[in-house]
């Protein structure tokens, strides 16, 4: 058998890991350095660091009150996710009249971007009474097609006998989703909990045209009424940035392994 070298893989994976570091190494030795991003030469290693530009960030402006307002908007979405895309996932693994008309039609949906639909979303929501609430800002993001299609590929990998052996044994369909293919789909429960957790976190426009009061804006908005306060933000509003984006990534580091395998299952499925 004709062995192909491997060294092409590796430059391409250290290729890949220094385009994607760099500008992260670049932005954080700028939040503690306080030069600008832009110097020439650029230094590598930070000139006198200052780790106080994350204290401006946090008196300047009620940074504690965004982040909660973040965590409970993204608790809400993720809870949301998890239940809604699962029962829906599990839906689609079963055989029903229309299975194949509701498949072609999330595919489709998924072809919409979410600005074509706003304005519905946003009238639906006031007609909710739901304005400038936790629930409001949660609600458009309550599930997506995408984690749906995580959970069924997930829920098509188990196999049939086991859920017919529930059946046998007198178990109603909610518990055969709850007791039986949850646990056995924990990958798909990491990919929806991270990628429910990223577009929660991140999400600018929604809360932008959902929130009435400071007091209801989440993270991203804060980043950009804290650019209105300050004349001099080269380093706290790169320390605004990381504090923003580390929690995004400890919780990839922690269940890279899962969503990995949730993203991939049902790949290898003969």
């Amino acid at each position: 058998m004709r062995r192909y070298p491997r060294w092409p893989i590796h430059l391409a994976l250290i290729l890949t890991s220094f385009v994607m570091l760099v500008p992260f190494y670049w932005v954080f030795k700028t939040s503690i350095s306080g030069e600008n991003i832009f110097n020439y030469p650029p230094s590598i290693i930070p000139r006198n660091p200052n780790l106080f530009y994350y204290v401006d960030v946090w008196y300047a402006i009620p940074f504690a009150r965004y982040f909660l307002n973040s965590v409970i908007v993204t608790v809400l979405t993720i809870a949301a996710n998890i239940v809604l895309n699962a029962m829906a996932g599990y839906a689609l693994t079963r055989g029903f009249r229309g299975k194949t008309f509701i498949l072609m039609l999330f595919l489709s949906c998924m072809m919409v971007p979410f600005q074509a639909t706003i304005i519905p979303a946003y009238l639906i929501t006031a007609k909710l009474g739901l304005l400038d609430s936790y629930l409001g800002l949660a609600l458009p993001q309550f599930s997506t097609i995408i984690c749906i299609f995580v959970f069924k590929a997930s829920f098509d990998a188990i196999p049939a006998s086991l859920i017919d052996a529930a059946k046998v044994d007198g178990l109603s369909e909610w518990r055969i989703i709850w007791t039986i293919m949850m646990p056995l789909a924990k990958s798909a429960m990491a990919t929806n909990v991270i990628l429910s957790f990223i577009w929660s976190w991140n999400n600018f426009l929604w809360p932008l045209i959902m929130t009435r009061s400071p007091e209801m804006q989440t993270l991203p908005l804060g980043l950009s009424r804290f650019l209105s306060y300050q004349e001099d933000t080269t380093g706290a509003l790169y320390a605004f940035c990381i504090m923003v984006l580390a929690p995004g990534i400890l919780l990839f580091l922690l269940a890279q392994k899962e969503f990995i395998q949730g993203l991939t299952s049902g790949a290898t499925k003969g």
